[in-house]
């Protein structure tokens, strides 16, 4: 039986070649995307998700209430860590843990910029990042250790065994023992890194995380497998109090925790509460894959129907000579999961010639897990699923046939049946046209973040990281750079221009409240630094080194003096950090951070001698080559030891929208195969259509009916379909995209144009999809259409 089936279904597909490329192509096209989709979705789902103790890992966020509002964020003390574990028993281990840092490092006469971190003692102990060579309990254990990855160890030791126990100078400044070896750290870890210093290094470096005030590194938790986290939870809520002095009634810091592997997906707070993140697109993009395998598997309902008139006599026949209705439906549903199972076949060729591109547009390093038995069987469940779907509405709809009117002539067939595949290409297009209107929206908004004006020119200015000799000898590479073709200004910034984030609360000024303890943004700046960076001064000056007094003068931005509610600022005291000081200029507001987030009151001292920071250049137009040739030699000169560095500050601002355009892009190509999958359905309720009508259009084309009236006649059915597509996805797409746009501070607005030009779009497609059906149709010889068949 099962013989018969497969060898009737194969003559039938072999039979109808060019119908059953069409469906095979589309099935494949919906799958192998869906499949690409489900590997991106699966990989992000995994991300953290390798360490064997991530059911216990946390990491601990501050909720600060001041001002009438509240912010959150993985930061803390730089010892609230090793606290914790000493006065809580149900923390098992503590680590803390910095940012990504990088720093230069000498073997002999090899010199390399690394990528890294600072960690606690228990690190290892807690993460399941793979030692290849050392011990987890002492790897981090002295000051002046250091753990470092596999590659780090082959680029300066050719191997993880002959790096153990070796000195490696850091930042030409310390000697550090190489006390382990780890794994290169994989993909699927949100934290990369090439090494890890300890974490007396970081404090000895960074002596204000010492203080209980203050707040930046993570505090990570390993709790005991007895806690409760949420009995735990509520008891550290107010931690803080007994050892931040600080707090008052206007300022107060709660503590919470969140599972280290969710961190990634759910990286957004609202009013003080975790608040999605990237699981927004790991959603957006799993109701994607589901939509375009619906396109295609509704695509091969109207293709079969449409073939349903050349093979309604072979059902009646088959029917007359005894066949029942649930053979004839198991032929189907057999024939519907044969073209399947060649779709998943096709999908999987598809998936391994454009992974490597999918790979390069989302940044992943996915591979397709032929070794897992999961993935197999994963496959095998969207092939069954598919093909039921995709088989099920042809199978009911043909073994429905009834043998003496199909044999009698010409198949007709009820409203119902009708009006079920126009609502089906409906429902395609209603998809296909939110995935049109959606990826404009979101290219709108990156457009819009890209082409912003920041309230500073970004273009043509780098900033250079001042490290090794740089910071003591700024002032002699600003005079000898200033000399330079190609160089206008120079001037230096406390952090990168593009990522302010450093806070403080502790801010003074006349009138003021003492229980009213508002939030400011804080960076130092260099002279020149105005001009340098292209702000707009409002009133009062930049610093200058004819005002000695400068050392303790203050800029603030329109945010900060709204804050303040200060009339008349210049000259006004102003006191931070107990720093006794006057206002010397305020500065229209510019977006030093991403716009997602609303730009803060802004406090900005004088830093010239500082030891850290950024050295901010401005290159003169098309000079940029010239000017870098110029300032590496420069560098090298003063600052031997290091290698140049440096970073183009209209680059770093592009990196904050990295996800937006890695969506936008995706958005794009999902949008247009989605397409492409609907014309195919398009295509089949044309054939169907013209199928139906062959002897109207004969009998028209008789009494002088025109090609052109003929095109028009059936085109206009098709027409009125993606006009009620519109009208319907139109209020949905805005609603989706309204509440996408609601996690950007600034945005730009969703135009009518959009809408018109997706309308404008489907409407072109579907004239070009059903005009070869129609013109067929309308050129055929009348006596042909006429002739009983």
């Amino acid at each position: 039986m099962i013989k018969n089936y497969l060898t009737t279904a194969l003559r039938n597909l072999w039979k109808n070649k060019s119908f059953s490329a069409i469906n095979l192509l589309g099935l494949a096209l919906g799958m192998a995307s869906s499949l690409l989709i489900i590997l991106w979705v699966q990989d992000e789902r995994n991300m953290d998700a390798f360490h064997v103790n991530r059911n216990r890992l946390y990491s601990v966020f501050e909720r600060q209430y001041y001002d009438g509002k509240v912010d959150a964020f993985h930061a803390g003390p730089g010892i609230m860590a090793e606290e914790m574990k000493k006065v809580l028993p149900e923390v098992e281990m503590a680590s803390q843990m910095a940012w990504e840092d990088e720093s230069t490092f000498q073997v002999g006469e090899k010199i390399m910029k690394k990528k890294g971190n600072h960690a606690s003692p228990d690190f290892f102990s807690m993460f399941s990042y793979q030692l290849i060579q050392g011990k987890k309990t002492t790897a981090l254990n002295e000051p002046l250790n250091i753990a470092i990855s596999r590659k780090f160890a082959e680029d300066f030791f050719g191997n993880a065994e002959n790096a153990m126990g070796k000195t490696i100078r850091y930042q030409n400044a310390k000697d550090l023992k190489v006390t382990a070896v780890f794994e290169n750290v994989s993909s699927n870890s949100s934290v990369k890194f090439d090494y890890l210093l300890t974490w007396h290094q970081f404090l000895e470096s960074n002596s204000w995380a010492k203080e209980w005030g203050n707040n930046g590194p993570r505090t990570l938790l390993l709790l005991r497998s007895d806690a409760d986290p949420r009995k735990f939870e509520s008891r550290i809520i107010r931690f803080l109090d007994k050892y931040n002095k600080d707090q008052n009634a206007g300022f107060r810091i709660e503590l919470g925790i969140q599972k280290y592997d969710h961190i990634y997906l759910y990286n957004n707070f609202k009013n003080g509460k975790i608040s999605g993140g990237r699981i927004e697109y790991v959603r957006l993009f799993s109701l994607v894959a589901i939509f375009i395998l619906l396109i295609a598997c509704i695509n091969f309902m109207n293709l079969t129907t449409a073939r349903s008139v050349k093979r309604s006599r072979e059902i009646g026949i088959r029917k007359v000579v005894g066949a029942m209705r649930a053979s004839l439906i198991r032929q189907f549903m057999g024939e519907a999961m044969l073209l399947t199972f060649l779709a998943i076949l096709l999908s999987i060729l598809f998936v391994v010639a454009t992974l490597p591109a999918f790979n390069n547009l989302t940044g992943k390093t996915i591979l397709l897990p032929y070794s897992e038995p999961m993935f197999w069987i994963g496959l095998l469940l969207l092939t069954l699923i598919t093909g039921f779907v995709a088989g099920s509405y042809p199978a009911l709809f043909l073994s429905s046939f009834n043998p003496i009117k199909v044999l009698k002539g010409p198949l007709k067939f009820t409203s119902g049946a009708g009006w079920l595949r126009k609502g089906l290409v409906v429902f395609q297009f209603v998809l296909s046209t939110v995935l049109i209107i959606g990826p404009i929206v979101i290219s709108n908004q990156v457009d819009y973040a890209q082409n912003l004006n920041l309230g500073y020119d970004r273009e043509n200015l780098i900033y250079i990281p001042m490290e090794g000799e740089l910071a003591g000898k700024y002032t002699l590479l600003k005079e000898e750079a200033g000399k330079l073709p190609g160089i206008k200004l120079i001037s230096r910034i406390g952090q990168n221009p593009t990522q302010i984030e450093t806070g403080t609360g502790g801010v003074e000024w006349e009138g003021k409240d003492p229980q009213y303890k508002p939030m400011f943004t804080w960076t130092f700046t260099g002279y020149d630094f105005i001009k340098t960076m292209g702000l707009t001064l409002i009133a009062g000056r930049d610093f200058s080194k004819d005002f000695p007094t400068d050392s303790v003068g203050y800029l603030l931005n329109e945010s900060a003096l709204a804050k303040m509610g200060l009339k008349d600022p210049i000259g006004k005291p102003l006191t931070m950090w107990q720093r006794k000081g006057t206002i010397i200029g305020i500065l229209k507001d510019f977006h030093y951070n991403s716009i997602h987030v609303p730009i803060n009151p802004m406090i900005i001292s004088l830093g010239e001698k500082e030891n850290w920071g950024n050295i901010l250049v401005r290159i003169e137009a098309g000079k940029t080559k010239q000017a870098l040739a110029g300032l590496e030699k420069i560098c090298k000169k003063l600052n031997p030891m290091f290698p140049f560095t440096y970073l183009f500050t209209d680059e770093e601002y592009a990196k904050l929208y990295k996800s937006e355009q890695m969506v936008s892009k995706l958005s794009n190509c999902f949008a247009a195969l989605a397409i492409f999958i609907s014309c195919l359905g398009l295509l089949g309720l044309a054939m169907f259509t013209a199928g139906q009508r062959t002897k109207e259009i004969g009998i028209r084309k008789v009494l002088g009916a025109s090609v052109t009236s003929v095109f028009a006649l059936l085109s206009r059915e098709f027409l009125l379909l993606v006009f009620i597509s519109l009208l319907i996805a139109t209020p949905i797409a805005w609603w989706a995209m309204s509440k996408w746009l609601e996690d950007f501070a600034y945005r730009e607005p969703i135009s009518g144009w959009v809408f018109l030009i997706a309308g404008v779009v489907a409407i072109l497609i579907t004239l070009f999809t059903v005009s070869f059906q129609a013109i067929k149709a309308a050129i055929r010889n009348p006596v042909k259409s006429l002739r009983t068949e």
